[in-house]
């Protein structure tokens, strides 16, 4: 493989990206993504505002171990989840519906190039919009907490680590059930079938025997995740205890099922025919 064609599918990848994400960023369709992020970030900065006009003072120790409930449930499970649905499942799939798909295919691009950019502009997208929120929704625990208690929380409790372990993991997420659903947009046409699947099986997750929980993204989530949140509700008592992988072992497991994923999809689109009256 010579540099100039290497070079050559580097520019089209950036052409794609960079089209992709006008396409993503700026449609109607994705607004819904942007009220999902924002939901939980609008609580936490009116909880921070009605604290600090009625004078209360924050629990850091509290209020963290609150946005770590809410990261692990509502973010990682449930938001950066169903974004993931809605923005990788419609790359390829939505394209079709759309029926524009033949220009991308027209054009002298290899189709696991294509891939490649549209997979990277819907990580790029989702990245942003959930990394942002997070940021935002810890600056809103610390808005309210006493000076000295947020340094301190920050520069000697490993808050700043915490902070920016919060913000790796909503991007790793984005990372990983992207390279799951992307290939899944060529498997299914209807995207309630594939979520479906994959939620009850990431919900299952706590209650599986340690091999089948490393073949889920969550359990590589919540590994790296600072601060355990335990299983809770009446099936509790069900759930298998596994020892948290370390990160060196984490991050690279959750980069090898995006890999297997991406590879999977990289099949799937060499074998890609348009059938615009099928859709």
């Amino acid at each position: 493989m010579n540099p100039g064609t290497w070079n050559l599918w580097r520019d089209q990848v950036g052409a794609i990206l960079r089209l992709e994400i006008k396409k993503n960023f700026l449609a109607r369709r994705g607004l819904w993504i942007y009220l999902l992020a924002a939901a939980p970030t609008v609580l936490l900065w009116a909880h921070a505002f009605l604290n600090l006009r009625d004078g209360r003072k924050c629990d850091l120790g509290r209020d963290s171990l609150i946005f770590a409930t809410i990261f692990q449930f509502f973010y990682l499970r449930l938001a950066i989840f169903f974004a993931c649905v809605g923005v990788f499942m419609y790359l390829f799939r939505g394209e079709m519906i759309e029926k524009s798909l033949h220009y991308y295919l027209l054009a002298p691009v290899r189709r696991e190039v294509l891939l490649a950019g549209k997979y990277l502009a819907g990580v790029l997208t989702t990245s942003v919009i959930f990394c942002t929120a997070t940021a935002l929704s810890l600056a809103a625990i610390l808005a309210h907490a006493p000076r000295q208690a947020a340094e301190q929380y920050l520069f000697a409790g490993g808050g700043a680590g915490h902070v920016l372990a919060y913000i790796s993991i909503a991007a790793l997420a984005c990372v990983g059930y992207g390279g799951v659903f992307l290939v899944m947009g060529f498997l299914f046409r209807n995207p309630v079938v594939p979520a479906a699947l994959v939620l009850v099986w990431e919900s299952l997750n706590p209650f599986l025997p340690a091999m089948l929980k490393k073949i889920s993204v969550i359990f590589y989530l919540q590994s790296l995740c600072p601060l355990p949140v335990p299983a809770q509700g009446d099936f509790a008592f069900l759930a298998v205890l596994a020892e948290p992988t370390p990160a060196y072992l984490a991050v690279p497991g959750l980069l090898l099922l995006t890999a297997a994923g991406l590879f999977l999809a990289a099949r799937q689109v060499r074998k890609l025919e348009i059938n615009y009256g099928a859709e």
